[in-house]
């Protein structure tokens, strides 16, 4: 059998190559947030990152203008107007669209600060563009913008706007027509760090751009039919395509990737399991991963690549929530992290080097003391700021590897994903089981497959 890599992208964003800027490592943090079960979330959070997308919570009917067939006929019509040889009206009822431009995966985005103060964080925004000024920029730099490269994203009701999403990564002479509007293509990672999680608005347009990106990177990937070879063409407003071959026709829908994320837990010795790739920073760690392989249910995932990864046998296997993470590589468009606790029956660890470079055993106090050095915040904040630069023109090169450090100076002994990552909540949660927290303490409980504050 073909193994597949440990750990997978959830951790990905902290490879030695692209993630010094990630994590800061500094003082204690001044805020715990109470835990009522090991199903609860380490920082309050109504949703995963990517989850929660505001603007396609229910798809409206077929008849509705905001659909997507009755949008996407709408979208011909202004599409086909041209302003400056017709005076004729929009269609009726014809809602507002919006289109998001992404240019090599990474989505347009602006930033703004709220306040007057030194110490106010910026705030990053998706590059949210109207349909005539996305018509227009295209115009100018020769390419006619079609019905077929734009995909139906959602919709908002009571603004009566739809959203779209187009990928113009093969025009580079709009990079500049934009920034002069402090407009930027952003990574969707950047985006991810730089993203404020208790600003519910903020988490939202991550969602958005999140969804955008994986439907975009997958019909990059299926633009020619799997069982034929001939071209597909996109149908249902791009939410699905369809093989342009007459005797064919195949229908091919967006790809999902299903992967199991498991903190592997020694209940006798009170320790939980975790592994660290090659490719990670020095004293990153997180938790074991791997694809689903035909023909398996989850909970037997989760027990052969913890078999394969780390020699461990698994017995109870208790789901704890899920995660999409569309920030993988081009190839993956869009993974769903599977999250669980297992339970381990063995305890002697055998590494498959080829998958890990290591794998330990951590007790409960060192992995709750590496999290509550761990100021997340303030990576935040940085990365924010960093995003403010690009967007304005002015972004300086600048090492923050000395961010990893405590607040003496003294490097950490380990650390692991952020808030952003489904990794860190499984982590989290069971380091901080039955911890007191603002004079409460929590529930001593195992693990529950309830998760109710997701």
């Amino acid at each position: 059998m073909v193994k597949r890599a440990a750990m997978l992208s959830v951790s990905l964003f902290f490879s030695s190559s692209s993630s010094s800027h990630l994590l800061f490592l500094s003082k204690t943090l001044t805020k715990r947030t109470c835990f009522s079960s090991l199903s609860t979330m380490s920082i309050n959070l109504n949703a995963h990152a990517f989850a929660g997308n505001p603007i396609r919570s229910k798809t409206p009917k077929a008849h509705d203008p905001l659909s997507p067939s009755s949008a996407f006929q709408s979208l011909k019509t202004h599409l086909l107007q041209n302003p400056e040889t017709t005076s004729l009206p929009p269609p009726p009822k014809s809602p507002l669209f919006k289109v998001l431009p992404f240019r090599k995966g990474r989505p347009l985005a602006s930033s703004s600060i709220t306040g007057n103060n030194d110490d106010d964080v910026p705030i990053w925004h998706l590059g949210w563009i109207s349909l005539p000024d996305c018509k227009n920029f295209l115009g100018k730099c020769g390419v006619d913008l079609t019905e077929d490269s734009l995909v139906y994203l959602g919709s908002k009701v009571e603004d009566d706007v739809v959203y779209w999403a187009v990928d113009v990564s093969g025009e580079s002479r709009l990079v500049p027509e934009l920034g002069d509007k402090q407009f930027c293509f952003v990574e969707l990672r950047t985006l991810m760090v730089a993203t404020d999680w208790s600003d519910s608005i903020a988490m939202g347009e991550l969602a958005i751009a999140g969804h955008a990106r994986a439907l975009l990177e997958w019909h990059n990937l299926s633009r020619f039919c799997g069982h034929c070879g001939e071209k597909t063409i996109p149908k249902e407003a791009g939410r699905r395509k369809q093989c342009s071959n007459e005797s064919c026709k195949k229908r091919i829908y967006p790809r999902v990737d299903p992967v199991v994320i498991m903190l592997v837990i020694d209940r006798e010795n009170d320790r939980a399991l975790l592994g660290r790739q090659s490719r990670f920073v020095p004293r990153m760690w997180s938790c074991l991963a791997g694809f689903i392989e035909p023909g398996e249910s989850l909970e037997e995932a989760v027990r052969r690549e913890t078999y394969e990864e780390a020699g461990i046998e698994v017995g109870e296997v208790v789901y704890h929530s899920s995660q999409p993470w569309p920030v993988g590589p081009s190839s993956i468009p869009c993974q769903l992290m599977v999250g669980f606790f297992a339970y381990a029956k063995s305890l002697e660890i055998n590494v498959d080097k080829e998958e890990l470079e290591d794998a330990q055993w951590h007790s409960r106090e060192v992995v709750r003391k590496a999290l509550a050095v761990a100021e997340y915040k303030k990576a935040q904040k940085t990365t924010a700021a960093k995003v403010d630069q690009m967007c304005k023109g002015v972004e300086k090169g600048r090492s923050l590897s000395a961010d990893f450090n405590v607040e003496s100076g003294e490097l950490t002994p380990m650390f692991f994903p952020g808030p952003f990552a489904i990794a860190h909540h499984l982590i989290s949660t069971w380091a901080n089981q039955g911890v007191p927290t603002d004079g409460v303490e929590a529930s001593s409980k195992q693990p529950s497959s309830s998760i109710s504050n997701l």
